[in-house]
């Protein structure tokens, strides 16, 4: 087998793609294709006809932008990925997107694009390998024994990302962890000289990783260095490969010019001529390349079916393990959690944060394959599960994962585990902190990945630590992201509910949005049951079935929105109807005529109250309706001084109501 004719017909499917288009990202594909052959041709476990078979390695592309190198590798490995979906590259309605999607294009295992995501997310897959690993294998069977490899390029190292999720990796000793790392020293701008010049081994090392460094252009060096990082059995490694950027194209090769951009007609054709391949043809695959790729699909078919034989007997073997390995992967949960989530007495206020804790120590119980933690706030997000033991260096087979304070590498991180499968997982921070991981919450939302956000602290009320600590325009922002279920809970009660809702979701992140301060436990004997949180808004109470006027509220703001509504109606004699309405994305996923009965759109006097920006709540309050919230930052003090300052009292929503009426 001639791996370099195989490399040079990727690299002409690749200059093609982007070509046809008349858009995308030649260089990158030219520059690596050599690594990539050898990966898929000689170590890289997997078999397109079992996309989802839980033991493939998995190939993440964290320099998304050079998808047409995936694309073609896809097609030539057999996902079904056909020439003409090449030749569709970038253009409506083809599987064969700018850059790459998971769930949207066979093989692509995580969407990435934006530089550095892919490297959280595939530390994120490596922990899952580990931690099923330490859980499942057993009796000499190994039934989880895979890779990750990652390709990645200058811009993903220099994103702070990949700094906070490779330094997790190298902490935690994630040895089945290999990226190759394409440095050929070119951005958009030119030389990397311009704004970078870090020593990437010295970096490295310092994370504790093993480092090797190779012209990654020697298919001979390639092999010998995969050889050498699989025997590496304590730290992940990172293969230094030093590539020339648009490699074959003899006047484009090694500038910026080859970025991002065709290479054009004309260039195109001297490129195949330079690299062995008939300039009259476009998107030509040789036999000798098709049948290396055959011979490898096949060998992948016979490691399946192995492992599919080695499974069964395991399953006879551990009968009680294959269940929870199954229901892992599928995400299940029991069908009765509803009954089984702890109540709360009436006794004494409570923070939704606590309250979550406690919720958080059932589902441990009732679902062994639900993990996760927090980034260096455990204590704080009440989010550490009693009884299980802390993932650390080389032991993988607790419950509580510390991210350190890495909140943009955790999302990504906890999005990487989902994705991997075998496990429910949650990160938690602070809600402020969202900022500093939205662009992997984004992502997770992008790719549909049911992972669960906690976050805490959730308004100017968490008091003293000030407005730099105070999350004002933070529901807003997640309310922004599309598929992104924001969910945030009145009390105690609707807390445990908010977490059947979250766990409920298969398509959509949640992100849970929980106190500081305590907040009074509802009666539910006076007021409607939480169980309608399931249905993002509902009813709360009520003085009369017609309403005059709607208060509308989230979380800690509806107890004194009731406040102030019951006094409305007993004071004034008013038809008032309290609706709580934690979730605005769960609450328009239901039906015309249940929205209608909860918001009826004949009753145009409405307050919204809820302790954060204004923005967006004009879809529930309309033009006649009026809002009780926040439009400038906090300020540091008690929380109950503020609530005075800022008009989160009984009495200032009870004015406020009022002056609807006049």
């Amino acid at each position: 087998m001639n791996t370099q004719h195989v490399a040079n017909v990727i690299r002409g499917l690749s200059i093609d793609g982007v070509q046809k288009a008349n858009s995308g990202h030649p260089g990158m594909p030219l520059g690596t294709a050599d690594f990539a052959t050898i990966l898929f041709l000689k170590f890289l476990k997997y078999d397109p006809a079992d996309p989802q078979w839980p033991n493939r390695d998995r190939y993440v592309q964290s320099a998304g932008h050079g998808s047409m190198l995936l694309y073609s590798l896809l097609h030539l490995a057999g996902y079904g990925l056909t020439l003409d979906e090449l030749k569709q590259f970038r253009q409506w309605g083809s599987r064969t997107p700018g850059h790459p999607e998971v769930h949207h294009t066979p093989g692509v295992e995580t969407t990435t694009g934006p530089l550095g995501q892919g490297c959280g997310a595939a530390v994120g897959m490596a922990l899952a390998e580990a931690m099923l690993a330490a859980r499942f294998n057993k009796g000499g069977r190994s039934i989880v024994d895979h890779y990750t490899y990652v390709l990645a390029g200058d811009g993903d190292l220099m994103e702070g990302i990949s700094h906070e999720a490779f330094s997790m990796a190298g902490h935690l000793g994630l040895h089945k962890l290999i990226v190759f790392y394409d440095s050929n020293r070119i951005t958009i701008e030119g030389s990397t000289d311009l704004a970078y010049s870090d020593d990437v081994r010295k970096r490295f090392e310092g994370y504790n990783w093993n480092v090797l460094e190779i012209d990654g252009h020697d298919h001979a060096a390639i092999e010998q260095a995969l050889n050498a990082a699989r025997t590496e059995t304590k730290r992940p490694t990172l293969i230094i490969g030093h590539t020339t950027i648009g490699k074959g194209s003899p006047h484009k090769a090694g500038t910026a010019e080859s970025h991002g951009s065709p290479l054009g007609p004309e260039e195109v054709k001297l490129t195949k001529q330079a690299l062995g391949l008939p300039v009259d043809k476009d998107f030509w695959v040789s036999d000798e390349a098709q049948a290396a790729f055959d011979a490898r699909r096949k060998e992948g078919e016979a490691r399946r079916a192995q492992w599919s034989a080695d499974f069964a007997a395991y399953e006879k073997e551990f009968p009680q393990e294959a269940a929870a390995w199954r229901a892992g992967l599928a995400g299940e949960i029991p069908a009765d959690l509803e009954k089984q989530l702890p109540t709360f007495p009436l006794e004494k206020p409570l923070a939704t944060r606590a309250a979550s804790g406690v919720v958080i120590q059932t589902l441990a119980k009732l679902i062994p394959h639900f993990v996760g933690g927090s980034a260096d706030l455990a204590p704080s997000t009440s989010t550490f599960i009693k009884g299980a033991d802390s993932i650390g260096p080389h032991q993988y087979a607790g419950k509580n994962l510390h991210y350190g304070i890495r909140e943009h590498a955790m999302v990504a991180v906890v999005a990487g585990m989902t994705l991997h499968g075998g496990f429910t997982v949650f990160g938690a921070t602070f809600l402020v902190f969202s900022d500093y991981c939205r662009p992997a919450l984004r992502l997770s939302a992008l790719m549909e990945t049911p992972v669960i956000n906690v976050f805490t602290h959730d308004s100017i009320f968490l008091g003293e630590d000030g407005p730099t600590h105070q999350a004002v325009e933070h529901l807003a922002a997640l309310r922004a992201i599309p598929n992104m279920i924001v969910l945030r809970p009145a009390d105690a009660n609707e807390t445990a509910y908010a977490w059947v809702a979250a766990l409920r979701q298969r398509q959509s992140p949640t992100s849970l949005i929980l106190t500081r301060q305590a907040v009074p436990v509802l009666d539910r004997t006076v007021v409607a049951p939480a169980a309608g949180v399931l249905r993002g808004g509902y009813t709360l109470w009520e003085s009369n079935p017609t309403p005059e006027i709607l208060l509308i509220a989230t979380g800690s703001e509806v107890a004194i929105a009731l406040s102030a509504g019951q006094r409305l109606a007993k004071e004034d004699g008013k038809n008032v109807r309290v609706v709580s309405l934690p979730s605005w994305e769960i609450f328009e996923q239901q039906s015309a005529e249940y929205r209608e009965s909860v918001l009826p759109k004949r009753c145009t006097r409405r307050l919204a109250v809820e302790a954060g920006v204004s923005f967006g709540w004009e879809r529930y309050v309309g033009s006649e309706g009026r809002t009780v919230t926040i439009n400038r930052f906090g300020a540091s003090a008690p929380d109950k001084v503020l609530a005075e300052k800022f008009g989160f009292t009984p009495q200032h929503i009870l004015d406020s109501a009022r002056a609807l009426f006049a």
